[in-house]
């Protein structure tokens, strides 16, 4: 693998360093892992749960954070490959999707949504949240076009923005944060499937990307453990509990996790629309 000259990895500087915590065999074996960061929510679970349970698990090194703290560290490769939002793409000189299996949606996903106490009408502002590039944009993009909307956009920068939902000042919330505000906003517009009405094709929100090529024997055993998550999605119900929303329902009926011709589609379209909102 390739890095920046620039960057120092925080394995390498324990290194350097004589970090007395990591045998010398353990370190170097950290160096030769396929550095992987993935999104921290309850929708990566089944995909995590496989790869845990595989034996690729010993040739990487996983972080989990929030999506765009992840793409950030994709960016500044950190990581080798990440399950980064896709409007990602737009900042990586190289990249490659190295998985059949991805964050989508055929319709209503539940989890990525507008929230408002009045109608789309009468909405007047929107607070953008800050763990996603790719659920921001698709905001944008279907408040221009699908619902003809011209409305002020304000950045979030932490979680109390959720408070500010109120009036005529909406909010994009994602994640599981998005299944909690379903209990407590009054009008739910939900983007997965307003992009389904809209253009006729499924959406991807996140999809597990590289910033490198990386060896074809890794990619075989990833995507295999990628489909164990997937096949195994009753352990990860019991594992995984959640009472605001049905895990089950979620899992099943909301999150469309394989990565086919259709949600290519809907991926290239998003990506073109991407840039086209970039030059207005």
């Amino acid at each position: 693998m390739q890095h920046d000259k620039n960057h120092v990895d925080p394995i390498l500087t324990a290194i350097i360093n004589g970090d007395r915590h990591l045998s010398l065999r353990a370190k170097i074996n950290q160096l030769s892992k396929i550095r992987v960061g993935a999104v921290s929510y309850l929708n990566t679970k089944p995909l995590l749960f496989g790869i845990r349970k595989h034996p690729v698990f010993a040739e990487i090194a996983l972080t989990e954070d929030y999506p765009s703290k992840i793409a950030q560290m994709l960016v500044d490769d950190e990581i080798d490959i990440g399950l980064v939002p896709v409007a990602t793409t737009l900042r990586l000189k190289e990249w490659h999707i190295h998985s059949d299996y991805c964050i989508g949606s055929d319709g209503a996903v539940a989890s990525v949504c507008i929230f408002s106490e009045v109608q789309m009408p009468e909405i007047k502002s929107v607070y953008l949240d800050y763990q996603s590039k790719t659920s921001v944009n698709l905001a944008k993009v279907l408040l221009k076009e699908y619902w003809k909307k011209d409305v002020e956009f304000i950045d979030a920068t932490g979680e109390d923005f959720r408070e500010q939902i109120n009036g005529t000042t909406a909010g994009v919330v994602i994640g599981d944060r998005a299944l909690e505000q379903r209990k407590k906003s009054k009008y739910i517009y939900d983007l997965g499937e307003a992009w389904k009405k809209y253009t006729g094709l499924p959406f991807v929100f996140a999809a597990w990307i590289a910033n490198k090529k990386l060896p074809d024997k890794f990619i075989t055993a990833f995507n295999e453990a990628n489909a164990l998550g997937f096949n195994s999605m009753e352990e990860v119900i019991k594992e995984n509990q959640f009472i605001p929303f049905d895990l089950r329902t979620y899992y099943t009926s909301c999150i469309s996790y394989k990565l086919d011709e259709e949600k290519k589609k809907g991926l290239k379209l998003f990506l073109e629309k991407l840039e086209n909102l970039s030059k207005t």
